[in-house]
């Protein structure tokens, strides 16, 4: 028998076993040699030596904690007498211990080996024979050291006040913390996109963060979560979930509540949404799960635990995966294992190991039970299913990945090989185009987010296998690491338990761990490669719209062709329709055509032509140039441009084209399009699908849920930024405006004509489905200019809405064509009376030279002080009041440019030079 004592070790209080017995058990004697090596290497591994303390850097840790003025003499350790051995107590609380039912948490982390003690006194030689021969004992004290019941530390300020002498022994021992249900590691945190508070102000995070977590129901931050995916600070993320809630806008919140959102961009609060509501579709898909397996009534406490803490799709899937989720589904090795009642044995192992015995489960007249085999493998499938859904234990394998080569690769299927070319089959083009992957082998930190695409682009037609190399180092590390450290038996085990153990560890990682790691290294890649098309994608579609349009011209639109003819139609400079023709310019009769072009251009007085750039568009260009060489359309000093008709020719067949142009043939609405397009970019292209516009990479590869809210995002983005004049724009344009809809648009549209222009923004309120938070997010944007409403036929003094039982006047407010909202509207004239101003000098040079003077000798911060208004209101404010009337956003952008004379070869060359510069990726629609 081996008897506890108690012992003073490193400052925490140890129940000590005799020395003889401790060392012979691990295999050590008195030298430190091993004695019975053979078996114990059979099960062992190598265990990690922690560090030891020296005395003086404990001294120095130990002074500090205290801000003593003085050093204080140091006290002479006093001797400390012989305690009393308690053979009694511990015994049975060994033997209580051992009575107690298994679970699934105590048998997933290390312990000590108990044993029930035989000798009734220890000697103090020990202590000093330990500490005389501390390099070859430590060793064994370290291995020991998972086997010590629990400790008590001694803390430097509550406990003793004696410093560590030599004789006592410096171990290092790790406190176990307590273990919670499975999930993964969290994401490396990216750069914050959004700058601190500043030094000194603390910044307190809303009230209405703590009521937006306890709405989604789990166990996590969601504030604290969107923070660390997006990587923007927590106040901003937990105002823009609160403006999310409120049904604001994104172009509303990027203007008028840059205070809350502290300066992001449509880019970045777009970001945002989109990990908000990944969010919330993960807690909603779990509260689903959660209630299914509550009506099976197969959901327990941990399970409930178990959803409530995954963070990730994956991780839900993971857990779905291990858990009875439908009743006819067929049930995992596991569960099944589980139902023949194998799981107490496979926890005895793990707790109890040498009071198990497999032998009395044999039962061979029920199947899984037949022979010990049967019973040791279903063993082996309970203990794989523990290890696969274990936190610490996902969490190490992240990590050896992590710090190892992760590699993807592609190779050609055995179906495409068996294929033979033919035209019939219509595939020979989709193999060619992948002949780059056939043995393609990249890192997956290094692999580009287009190869992605295109790789799995080539597996979805089965002509590509796709295949994620694991290192064969981390199946190694971490086998040895769940049998030396995570999953240690709790006591002696017979190497046939742990042959169990062993198999369990390897058939969890082959069959359950390693497919997940595949899975979700695809799944990562994938959605960083689909959420970087997409960005790519905003981004051309965002410079396509804010295009600088061409104002004040008369434009004659060409949409070239051979067979049918260049379909022709001229359009005034307000985009109405003048005349539409067809003319065969590459065919016999040239000379014919040339004067019915002629005639066109000088009866409308015309001297800018669009070509657009598809069939025939060279041929097309030559033809006009040499009739500009030889001045043909003098007196008229006649130019052209090339601008891209791609979406021309689906939008000529919509349903919206037939409702806007009746009685024109699809193909001069083609060709009205394409003058359209230069004449107002954004008016024209909001018409068409954005994906039919081919400035995408991909675009059919990715999700289309995602790509579609991205887009009308930034078609929203784009409009309401512009701005639309309520009296002249189109339902089509109008719809897009943030706050309003189809049918919000259609009212207004409906308003106006039955009651003539607005006057002012006020009206707006009159509008049928209008109400107070549709005009807060839309006002900003409807700009009601002065030279539109001259002609108002509308009767004098005030209209009443009888619904509403409001009056709202008809006079004009100047503010109402400024960008500035109309809740700021009394700022906006406090700030004017500051120096004098008047709202009918907007836009007027003196009115500029006054502001600026004002601001520049009391400064922003102070004015927004005596205004009671923030610094980034009365900056708009400011920008509205100096602005130029009619200013657009898209002054000084790219510009559709006329020219006289076709480009030259030389030009060519260097022009595509620079363009393949630009180019960044392969472009794929």
């Amino acid at each position: 028998m081996c008897v506890f004592n108690s012992y003073i070790l490193c400052g925490f209080k140890i129940p000590c076993i005799d020395n003889n017995f401790c060392l012979n058990f691990y295999g050590l004697g008195r030298g430190g040699k091993p004695e019975s090596a053979d078996e114990d290497e059979s099960w062992h591994p190598e265990p990690k030596v922690a560090k030891r303390l020296s005395v003086k850097s404990t001294e120095k840790n130990t002074a500090s904690k205290g801000p003593s003025k003085e050093p204080k003499p140091k006290k002479e350790p006093k001797p400390k007498a012989d305690r009393k051995p308690r053979v009694t107590k511990t015994a049975k609380a060994f033997k209580a211990k051992e009575t107690e039912p298994s679970c699934l948490k105590t048998a997933t982390g290390p312990s000590d080996v108990q044993n029930e003690s035989e000798e009734s006194q220890t000697s103090v030689i020990v202590k000093q024979e330990v500490c005389q021969k501390l390099e070859s004992v430590n060793e064994a004290l370290v291995r020991l050291s998972f086997a010590l019941p629990s400790v008590t530390f001694n803390d430097a300020g509550s406990g003793s006040s004696e410093a560590p002498t030599s004789s006592q022994v410096l171990l290092k021992v790790k406190k176990e913390e307590p273990e919670d249900d499975f999930t993964f590691d969290e994401p490396v945190h990216k750069k914050q996109k959004t700058s601190s508070a500043p030094q000194g102000r603390r910044v307190k995070l809303p009230k209405s963060a703590s009521v937006f977590g306890e709405d989604l129901h789990m166990n996590w931050d969601p504030i604290q979560m969107l923070a660390e995916k997006t990587g923007v600070d927590p106040w901003v993320c937990a105002n823009i979930a609160n403006l999310f809630r409120e049904e604001n806008t994104i172009p509303f919140m990027v203007r008028y509540r840059k205070d809350l959102v502290n300066h992001m961009d449509a880019d970045g609060l777009r970001e945002v949404q989109q990990a908000l509501q990944e969010l919330c579709s993960l807690a909603k898909k779990c509260q689903s799960t959660m209630l299914t397996l509550k009506k099976e009534g197969v959901l327990t406490t941990e399970l409930e635990e178990l959803f409530k803490n995954c963070k990730t799709m994956d991780e839900l899937d993971h857990v779905v995966s291990h858990t009875p989720y439908k009743k006819s589904s067929k049930l995992s090795k596991a569960r099944r294992a589980k139902e023949l009642g194998l799981e107490p044995p496979a926890l005895a192992l793990l707790q109890r190991p040498q009071t198990l015995n497999l032998q009395p489960l044999v039962q061979p007249d029920i199947e899984g039970l037949a022979t010990l085999d049967d019973v040791t493998t279903g063993i082996v499938h309970i203990l794989a299913d523990m290890i696969a859904k274990d936190k610490e234990t996902l969490t190490y394998v992240l990590t050896l990945c992590d710090n190892s080569v992760v590699k993807l690769q592609s190779s050609v299927s055995k179906t495409a090989q068996k294929e033979k070319p033919g035209p019939q089959q219509g595939r020979p083009n989709d193999i060619n185009n992948f002949k780059l992957y056939f043995d393609f082998t990249c890192n997956i930190q290094r692999i580009q987010h287009h190869q992605i695409l295109a790789i799995n682009r080539g597996e979805n037609l089965k002509i590509l296998t796709v295949k994620v190399i694991i290192p064969d180092c981390v199946g190694t590390d971490f086998c040895r690491w769940c049998i030396n450290v995570r999953w240690r038996p709790r006591g002696f085990a017979q190497p046939e338990m742990m042959n169990i153990l062993g198999n369990a560890v390897k058939d969890s990682y082959k069959r359950l761990i390693l497919p997940l790691l595949c899975r979700r290294f695809r799944s990562q890649l994938t959605s960083n490669a689909e959420k970087e098309s997409v960005a790519i994608f905003v981004q051309n579609l965002r410079q396509r719209l804010l295009t600088c349009p061409v104002r004040g011209r008369t434009i004659l639109a060409v949409d070239p062709g051979f067979r049918h003819g260049c379909k022709l139609a001229v359009l005034s400079p307000t985009g109405k329709i003048l005349h539409t023709d067809v003319v065969y310019l590459h065919g016999t009769g040239q000379n014919r055509e040339a004067d019915k072009l002629r005639h066109l251009l000088m009866l409308h007085g015309c001297e800018t032509v669009v070509i657009g750039n598809g069939t025939a568009c060279r041929q097309t260009e030559a033809y006009f140039d040499n009739l500009i060489k030889r001045r043909f359309f003098q007196p008229l000093d006649v130019s052209y441009c090339i601008t891209d008709e791609a979406g021309a020719s689906i939008y000529s067949v919509s349903p919206e084209a037939v409702k806007e142009m009746p009685d024109l043939d699809p193909n001069l609405r083609s060709a009205v399009s394409i003058g359209r397009r230069v004449q107002d970019p954004l008016a024209e292209l909001v018409k068409i699908d954005p994906k039919h516009i081919g400035i995408g990479t991909y675009q059919h590869d990715v999700s289309q849920t995602l790509l579609r809210a991205a887009l009308d995002g930034v078609v929203q983005e784009c409009v309401s930024f512009v701005g639309v004049d309520v009296n002249v724009c189109s339902e089509t344009l109008m719809r897009h405006v943030a706050g309003l809809n189809a049918g919000r648009a259609h009212n207004i549209i409906e308003w106006r004509e039955k009651n003539g222009p607005f006057l002012n923004r006020e009206q707006l309120k009159q509008v049928k489905g209008l109400g107070p938070k549709s005009f807060q997010q839309c006002a900003g944007f409807i700009r009601i200019n002065t030279e539109t409403v001259q002609s108002a036929t509308s009767s004098a003094g005030h209209i009443t809405n009888k619904g509403k039982g409001k009056i709202i006047g008809t006079e004009l407010n100047p503010l109402d064509q400024t960008c500035i909202h109309p809740e700021s509207y009394s700022t906006a004239m406090r700030f004017l009376s500051l120096f004098g101003g008047h709202v009918d000098q907007l836009g007027q040079c003196q009115l500029k030279d006054r502001v600026e003077a004002h601001v520049k000798s009391h400064g922003l911060e102070a004015l927004a002080q005596t205004l009671d208004a923030t610094c980034e209101t009365l900056q708009l404010i400011i920008d509205g009041l100096t602005q130029p009337p009619g200013f657009d956003i898209r002054q000084g952008k790219r510009q559709e440019q006329p020219s006289k004379g076709s480009i030259c070869f030389n030009d060519q060359m260097c022009y595509n030079f620079l363009m393949y510069r630009k180019i960044t990726g392969t472009m794929r629609e």
